[in-house]
C-alpha cells in the first residue's frame, strides 16, 4: 500500500476509486465498504484509494475553539489505522493534514481540486451520512451532481449492522469506555489493539523487585509512549488489561497491560503525563534477554479489563497491586487457552 501525505506527490496515481472519512478503528462497517471500493477499483481499473484526515477534524476544532471536551476518544493511532487499511486490501492512501485552509474550504472546492483535479475520481464510495466542505454543507446530492457533471460515478452505501446493532466508531468507543472488550471485538472483527516501538521507560519494574517477595526480576514492561506530536490522543479505551502480546517471537506470549497516565506516578516524570501503555509478559522469552524487546515493533492485543487505574501510595502497594493483577491475568489466560 503507497501512503502520500498531502496532495502534491508525484506517484499518486492519476485516477482512482475513492472513499472518504477518518476511518477511526476500520471496523467491520469500514471492511465492508472497503470491499465494495476494491470490486469497483477493479472494474474501472484503475487503484483503490482511501482519503484520510490527520489530526481528525474533531480533534482540530477543538483546539481551535479551545474546548478539548470536542475531541474524540480515538480507537486507534495512525500507525494501526494504516496497517488496518493495508489488511483491507487498500492499494493507496491519501492523509490530508486537517487545518484551518481545510475546514475553510467549501464543497465545491473539495470536489473540484481534490476529488477531480487532485485525484482524478473515477468512483466516489460514500456512506450513508457522508458530509463534506466548510460547515458541512456538502452532501451526497451534491456530490452525484458533481458526477454526473464531470463523469464520475457516486455510490452510497448503508450502515452495516452486526446482530441487528449499527457497527459504529460512536458504538466501538462507547465499548472500549465501558470496557466492554468482547462487544469493541465483535464490532472490529477483531481484538482491540494497539502497536508500537518498544522504549526505555524508567525501569520501575526492577525497582518493585526490592518490594515484591519472590520476584527477583521485577516486573519488567514494555512500553509503548506516544509522540510528542500525538501527545492530546487519547484512547477509547484505558485501564488494566489482560493482554496478549505479538511480535516477540513465534508465538504470542500472555501479558497484562496498563493503558493510561499511571497516576500512582509523578506527572512530572519520563512520561510527562501523556498515554502509555505498559505490558508485563507473562513469559518473558529466554532468547531476548533483558534487553532484546527494545526498538522491536510490538503488538498489543486488549483482551479482558481487568479495573480502572488505580492510585498507589507506595511501591509495596503498588507492587502488590500488579502481583494481583499478573494472578487474575493468568487464571483468564488458563481459562481462554484453545484446548
Amino acid at each position: 500500500m503507497k501512503i502520500f501525505r498531502g496532495l502534491r506527490h508525484p506517484e499518486i496515481a492519476p485516477a482512482c476509486a475513492l472513499t472518504v472519512g477518518n476511518f477511526d478503528g476500520v471496523h467491520l462497517g469500514h471492511q465492508a465498504m472497503l470491499a465494495l471500493l476494491r470490486a469497483a477499483a477493479a472494474r474501472h481499473g484503475v487503484p483503490s484509494c482511501v482519503l484520510t484526515f490527520e489530526p481528525h477534524p474533531r480533534d482540530w476544532f477543538a483546539s481551535a475553539f479551545n474546548q478539548p471536551e470536542r475531541a474524540p476518544a480515538r480507537i486507534s493511532t495512525l500507525r494501526d489505522k494504516l496497517t488496518a487499511l493495508a489488511a483491507c486490501g487498500v492499494e493507496q492512501v491519501v492523509i490530508l493534514p486537517f487545518n484551518e485552509r481545510q475546514a475553510g474550504q467549501s464543497a465545491e472546492a473539495f470536489i473540484d481540486d481534490v476529488l477531480r483535479r487532485a485525484l482524478g475520481v473515477r468512483h466516489v464510495l460514500i456512506g450513508d451520512d457522508f458530509r463534506f466542505g466548510a460547515r458541512r454543507a456538502g452532501d451526497a446530492a451534491m456530490l452525484e451532481a458533481a458526477g454526473r457533471q464531470h463523469g464520475f460515478e457516486v455510490a452510497r452505501m448503508d450502515s452495516h449492522e452486526v446482530h441487528g446493532l449499527r457497527v459504529s466508531s460512536t458504538a466501538v468507543r462507547e465499548a472500549l469506555a465501558a470496557g466492554d472488550m468482547a462487544r469493541a471485538a465483535a464490532l472490529l472483527g477483531r481484538p482491540y489493539s494497539i502497536s508500537g516501538h518498544v522504549v526505555h521507560g524508567r525501569r520501575l519494574g526492577r525497582a518493585l523487585a526490592e518490594s515484591a517477595p519472590g520476584r527477583g526480576d521485577g516486573f519488567r514492561t514494555l512500553n509503548l509512549r506516544f509522540s510528542r506530536r500525538t501527545a492530546a490522543w487519547r484512547p477509547a479505551a484505558g485501564g488494566i488489561f489482560v493482554a496478549r502480546i505479538h511480535g516477540l517471537g513465534n508465538v504470542p506470549l500472555p501479558g497484562v497491560a496498563n493503558l493510561g497516565i499511571r497516576p500512582s506516578l509523578d506527572a512530572h516524570d519520563i512520561n510527562g503525563g501523556r498515554v502509555l501503555l505498559e505490558v508485563h509478559a507473562l513469559r518473558w522469552p529466554a532468547a531476548l534477554g533483558a534487553e532484546g524487546a527494545y526498538a522491536k515493533i510490538i503488538r498489543v492485543d486488549l483482551l479482558h479489563k481487568l479495573h480502572d487505574e488505580l492510585r498507589y501510595h507506595s511501591l509495596a502497594a503498588l507492587a502488590a497491586g500488579i502481583s494481583r493483577d499478573c494472578a487474575a491475568a493468568r487464571e483468564w489466560h488458563a481459562r481462554h487457552a484453545a484446548p
